[in-house]
Formats: structure tokens, C-alpha cells, sequence
């Protein structure tokens, strides 16, 4: 009989072939919708997914999205039958599995000597029907087929935290050194540091108690910056609801703000030279009237940390050095929550709170 394992193995080849890129017609303005800016312009592709796959495959919210060396993409969501999907990279949903992280939140990908392993961050946030509930959130680090390898629970275990903060993480990050970094967004807002193996080494962040410039406020998302070099390697935070991204070094000395005005930003996603981010809310009046605010877009920086292009949002424009205020031109997205970089250039933009649909694909133009 064969495993699931054996079943994933045997579909590696397949998975890499179809991810050979291809040549592709230009857009057709008639009949497609072409969003972003500048050099980093897409097709919006919202029928990537294959029809008729939900009726195996139920999904509430696509939280996260990576992609692993033989071309599959996995990805991160809270229903309680399945929170892991895993995909090809043509769209073909190839199995879903895991009920053991309901508030499935966060999804990243490390590469260890060759062999590669998920962090799987559940926030302790999670619904089931109509009702709302909360508990701890923990980290789980696995294989690929799933394994457990090992799990890092509340910090007052450690002595990180008082009995009374609570714990809600909603992303990690791994430096070149193994050190894992887990920022707790929806509880105590700390940035946590432990380092290969689980064991704590230091927190910081926060946001009281430290200069304003310095706070983070709804922490939800976090990378590594290598683009200097991994021996200059930096730690960029999310500071949601301050619509900007914090640095620090990576031990928790403050650097710099990037500041993307008007967005509601999620983790930052580092590919080549660039930053991509979901943007989960903007702030446009007659969007803002409706339920949820479903005013989302897509938002990719420069390696100096100017917005470049928005793909749905509105065109970057600077006076004096300053970001205007972004926000949505166009309904493409309801809630931007994750951007998965592929090698060709495209995109797949991961939504929460999206009517239950599964993730959109952003072809890129060439230039």
C-alpha cells in the first residue's frame, strides 16, 4: 500500500515539468484585466484554480503560500477539515490534509543542508459555523508529508511572558543561522527568538513602553532580509495597523520604518531585489461602507524600500520624498493576505475573508 509520502514523491517530476515556463499572448485589453505599474504589470488570472474542486477541497480562508524546490506550493488555511492544500503549479489541487491547526494562519519554508521543512504558525484564532473562538496559538515545525518535528507553545513556558499576556503568533521567519523568529500579531505584539532547536534566546518589540517610531502595532507578519548579504541580514516586521514595515537587526536593535501609507499590510515577502506584501484593507470611503471592507490589493518595493508598482491599488506617487496614501482602484481583491512569488515572475495572491475562493494568479507581463 502506498503512503501519502510515496503519493507526494511520485508526483514531483510531474509538479516540476509543469512548472517549466511558456510563452505567453499578450493581454488582450478587450477581454482582460491587466493591474500594476510600471515593470511589474499582470494579467489577473481568477480562474488559476480548477472549477469544481471545493467539493473536495473546502476551504474558509487562504491565509499563506510557499513553494518547494520540485514546484508544488503549499498552502495554509483554517477549515476544520483540511488546513493544508497542496497544489501544482498549474492550479490542480493534488490533496489537502490537517485538522490539527484550526487557526492556520502562517506558512514558511526552510532549507536545512538540502532537505526542506515548513513552520506552520495556527494564531489560536478559529471559527467553527458562526462562532468565534480563541485559545494559545503555537508553532509547528514538519516535513513535508507533515511529521511533526517538534512545537513551540506560550513563551511563559520559557519565561518569556507573564501568566496573563497572551500568545496569538501569526507568522515566523528563519535566519541563515536556523534562529527562528515568531512575531505574536494578534496577542502580545513581541517579536520571539529561539533558536534552531526551540530553545529561547530573547524577545523584543512590543508596543508599550518604546518610542512610537518603534512599535508594533498588529505584528502580522515578519522575513529575513538577506539582499545585503546574509552577513548583513536584517528582520523586517509588519506594524499593521501603522501601515509600514519595522527593521531591526537581528537582535532587536530598531533601524528603520518603511512606510506604505494607506495599507493595511501583511507579511512582507522578500524575492530577488523586491518586497512584496498583500494589502488586506485600504481606506476608500465608499469601500469602507461596506461589510468587511473588502478593499484589498497587492503592494511590491523597491531594495530601498520604495513602492514601485501596485498591483489593484492606485498608481505610487511621491511629493518631497513621500509616499501618498494607496488604496484600492479596482475590485480584484477583497483582502490581499499573502503574496507567493514563483520563478517566472508570477504571483499568487492568498485572500482572507474572500466568499470561500481559492487564490488568484497574477501573470506577469514582460516589459
Amino acid at each position: 500500500m502506498k503512503t501519502r509520502r510515496h503519493f507526494l514523491s511520485g508526483l514531483a517530476t510531474a509538479a516540476a515539468a509543469t512548472f517549466t515556463e511558456t510563452l505567453r499572448a499578450a493581454p488582450d485589453p478587450k477581454k482582460d484585466t491587466v493591474i500594476g505599474h510600471g515593470t511589474h504589470r499582470y494579467k489577473v488570472n481568477k480562474e488559476w484554480v480548477p472549477a469544481g474542486q471545493g467539493r473536495h477541497h473546502p476551504i474558509l480562508n487562504c491565509h499563506e503560500m510557499v513553494q518547494v524546490k520540485d514546484g508544488r506550493l503549499f498552502m495554509i488555511g483554517d477549515h476544520w477539515d483540511n488546513q493544508m492544500l497542496v497544489f501544482n503549479p498549474d492550479g490542480t489541487i493534488l490533496e489537502s490534509w490537517g485538522s490539527m491547526w484550526p487557526g492556520g494562519h502562517g506558512l514558511t519554508l526552510s532549507n536545512e543542508n538540502g532537505e526542506e521543512f515548513l513552520f506552520v504558525t495556527d494564531s489560536g484564532l478559529w471559527k467553527s459555523g458562526s462562532t468565534g473562538y480563541r485559545q494559545t496559538g503555537r508553532i509547528t515545525k514538519t516535513d513535508l508529508g507533515g511529521r511533526e518535528i517538534f512545537s513551540i507553545s506560550h513563551p511563559m513556558s520559557v519565561g518569556a511572558y507573564e501568566p496573563d499576556m497572551v500568545f496569538n503568533p501569526t507568522e515566523t521567519a528563519i535566519a541563515p543561522n536556523g534562529d527562528i523568529y515568531i512575531v505574536d500579531g494578534y496577542g502580545s505584539q513581541f517579536v520571539l527568538r529561539y533558536d534552531a532547536r526551540g530553545k529561547f534566546i530573547q524577545r523584543f518589540g512590543g508596543n508599550k513602553d518604546v518610542p512610537f517610531e518603534q512599535r508594533l502595532n498588529n505584528a502580522h507578519g515578519i522575513a529575513i532580509d538577506t539582499r545585503q548579504g546574509t552577513d548583513k541580514a536584517t528582520v523586517i516586521v509588519t506594524s499593521r495597523v501603522d501601515n509600514c514595515f519595522r527593521r531591526f537587526t537581528l537582535d532587536g536593535k530598531y533601524l528603520e520604518t518603511l512606510a506604505v501609507p494607506g495599507c493595511m499590510v501583511c507579511r512582507p515577502v522578500i524575492a530577488g531585489q523586491e518586497l512584496y506584501a498583500g494589502v488586506c484593507w485600504s481606506k476608500t470611503p465608499e469601500i469602507n461602507k461596506l461589510p468587511q471592507n473588502p478593499s484589498g490589493f497587492t503592494v511590491i518595493l523597491d531594495a530601498a524600500g520604495k513602492v514601485i508598482s501596485a498591483p489593484g491599488g492606485t498608481e505610487p506617487v511621491y511629493e518631497e520624498g513621500k509616499l501618498k496614501p494607496l488604496m484600492q482602484a479596482e475590485r480584484v481583491f477583497d483582502h490581499g493576505h499573502d503574496v507567493c512569488v514563483l520563478e517566472n515572475g508570477d504571483l499568487i495572491v492568498c485572500q482572507w475573508n474572500a466568499l470561500q475562493t481559492y487564490p488568484i494568479k497574477l501573470e506577469k507581463i514582460a516589459a
